[in-house]
């Protein structure tokens, strides 16, 4: 169990997601976690299960030394400037989940040599599935293993450049909508060759979770997993080829790379969208 106490700060659906997979963890208890938001009431359902919860940002950061800042792009200049003068070097670390801010530009408005690690996990974290990519700078390096060891508990982490968050966070962040929309589809021709919508997204959803597994465990190839199951003039050769003429590969690295080349701007895009 660890001692620390944790703020997060802007609890929607990825500080939900975070929340959740803490407690999960068995690393935190309820009571050492605060979480904020504008609607408090919005939090309810963590307030019975003995969450801290709050409207008020400086109240969560005066509790707490771990601040995980998960608000928008488009909130983060505005609660960065509640708190800073909140924040005490020595005591209070930020873990920053927020797109396409980098480590630099969050320093510059805080003004203190406060440890600022980046952090991308996905929603999977609230089932300690996450894989979560984590950047910071070489001075913070002690903070990273903090950030590293908290995160090692909800998924699988990954150290990386800070450069490549961006890109982390089309892949993994975002990525996750991308095959759960592939496993939709996956279902939904299940249940156009016969079966029941439930059991076609279960049996679609199963073996999406084997064919990651395979890999994950084996460190082989996708294709040479794909070899293992088409044969000549065979049935999933054909279908792999019709989704290929359909652009399926193709549509997939596009989805990725429009998304990266989205999240790249966009903390810098709302910061001059403000000053004009």
């Amino acid at each position: 169990m660890n001692n620390k106490k944790i703020a997060i700060l802007g609890c929607g659906n990825i500080g939900s997601a975070i929340a959740n997979g803490l407690i999960k963890s068995g690393l935190y208890k309820t009571s050492q976690i605060f979480l904020t938001r504008k609607t408090e009431d919005l939090l309810e359902k963590f307030a019975t299960k003995g969450f801290k919860v709050t409207a008020n940002n400086i109240e969560a950061v005066r509790n707490s030394e771990i601040l995980i800042v998960a608000v928008t792009p488009q909130q983060l200049d505005n609660l960065l400037n509640e708190i800073k003068t909140e924040l005490k070097i020595n005591k209070h670390i930020i873990l920053s989940v927020v797109t396409g801010a980098s480590i630099e530009q969050i320093k510059k408005q805080l003004k203190k040599k406060i440890p600022v690690i980046r952090v991308m996990p996905n929603t999977a974290i609230a089932i300690q599935e996450s894989m979560t990519c984590i950047s910071a700078n070489e001075e913070d390096k002690n903070s990273l293993e903090i950030a590293k060891n908290i995160f090692d508990q909800l998924g699988k982490t990954i150290v990386i450049h800070e450069e490549l968050m961006v890109p982390a966070t089309a892949l993994c962040a975002s990525g996750i909508a991308f095959f759960l929309r592939a496993i939709r589809a996956a279902s939904q021709g299940g249940i156009e060759i016969g079966f029941h919508a439930e059991d076609a997204l279960f049996m679609a959803s199963q073996t999406a979770k084997g064919a990651a597994s395979l890999l994950l465990k084996s460190d082989n190839h996708p294709e040479g997993e794909v070899d293992k199951v088409t044969t000549p003039m065979g049935i999933t050769i054909s279908g792999l080829n019709q989704m290929e003429h359909a652009g399926f590969s193709s549509s997939l690295i596009k989805g990725i790379v429009t998304s990266a080349e989205k999240a790249k701007n966009l903390y810098t895009k709302i910061n001059k969208e403000k000053q004009s």
